[in-house]
């Protein structure tokens, strides 16, 4: 297959990126590098790509729509993976129209051009704060979201719905992802765990928020590829048995699915503190907070439905992905780059 990876440079698209190419596809890798978090990061994941056979890459901001058109147009793509997006809570009070622009203008050139240059198939990411103000756990596809608690949320929900009048329209197959807290080997600066460990190494104060009390759905990335891996593979048919009294949200009469993509074992924030702990030799300096606007306290995913549907199952236990993650993380970080990885925002973030 040919496939389009867009956010080729992030956390998630170059480790699916990588793994597409060895499983022997083609891969056409598209990113801003954003400065949100440090580039040399994204530059670092780009370059392990670089040594693969069938990789090519383009600069690109897809909010630009001839850019956008240029890329469609230039090769025949039989999966448009689109991962690029503006990420953070917290990041989208300070900064709106980084969301809007990434989000919601470029994520609308990724639909049109899908529809216009006729992709088999258009996978897409959103994300469990969709689940916003729902307070139901597990987390099920088929609850309602109409509460988000951030304009992040808010964004990727957008997605959710602008991909389905694509796909109601224009018969344009489309599958939205919802990750939650993915984490491992080459991810994200700004995301609660890397920051964690770099307070720990550093004996800094990390901050607790909440006092600690939360709850999160903790997903291995090695688990998240294997699942977008099955399931671009699939594209969705209409549902003939869908009806819209009530509608579920999760599936429809068009080419369209939606999918959490979890772990289903959510673990208390204190104890992946005590892990990281353990894996680095050293005791967290702990720095207790309130709750930060826009956040939530607990998630967990409901899999069902992505093991129905392409019998999906997480294989990371949470020692395990820690174990592998601070591995990386002391190799890449070392002792005389800790002050390198700053990102846009004091805060952690556990979307």
């Amino acid at each position: 297959m040919i496939v389009l990876v867009t956010g080729a440079a992030g956390f998630i698209g170059s480790s699916l990126a990588l793994r597409l190419l060895r499983d022997g596809h083609y891969v056409v890798g598209v990113d801003n590098l954003s400065p949100y978090y440090d580039v040399s990061l994204k530059e670092a994941r780009l370059a392990r790509l670089m040594t693969q056979p069938g990789f090519a890459f383009e600069r690109l901001d897809l909010a630009e729509r001839d850019g956008a058109a240029r890329v469609f147009t230039a090769r025949r793509f039989d999966v448009v993976v689109h991962l690029a997006a503006q990420a953070g809570v917290r990041y989208s009070m300070e900064n709106p129209y980084a969301y809007i622009d990434a989000n919601l203008v470029a994520f609308g050139n990724v639909l049109e051009q899908s529809r216009r240059t006729g992709i088999g198939h258009l996978v897409f990411a959103s994300s469990s704060s969709v689940y916003g103000a729902n307070q139901c756990l597990p987390f099920s596809e088929h609850d309602a979201v109409d509460h988000p608690l951030s304009l992040y949320a808010a964004t990727k929900r957008a997605n959710e719905l602008l991909a389905h009048s694509y796909a109601h329209l224009f018969r344009l197959p489309c599958t939205g992802l919802r990750f939650f807290t993915v984490y491992g080997p080459w991810m994200r600066p700004d995301m609660a765990i890397y920051k964690f460990a770099e307070g720990i190494m550093q004996g800094r104060p990390i901050r607790v928020h909440n006092r600690g009390d939360m709850l999160r759905d903790f997903t291995f990335i090695d688990d998240i590829v294997e699942g977008v891996v099955r399931l671009m593979k699939m594209p969705p048919q209409p549902d003939p048995g869908w009806k819209g009294d009530p509608p579920d949200p999760s599936r429809s009469s068009a080419p369209f699915r939606l999918f959490n993509i979890g772990n289903q074992d959510p673990v208390e924030l204190m104890r992946v503190v005590r892990l990281l702990e353990q894996a680095l030799g050293r005791k967290a300096v702990l720095e207790f907070l309130p709750m930060q606007a826009g956040d939530m306290c607990a998630t967990a995913a409901d899999i069902a439905g992505i093991n129905a549907a392409a019998g999906f199952a997480p294989t990371t236990p949470i020692e395990t992905g820690i174990a592998r993650f601070t591995e990386w993380f002391l190799e890449y970080v070392g002792a005389d780059r800790r002050d390198r990885s700053r990102t846009a925002s004091s805060s952690s973030e556990m979307e």
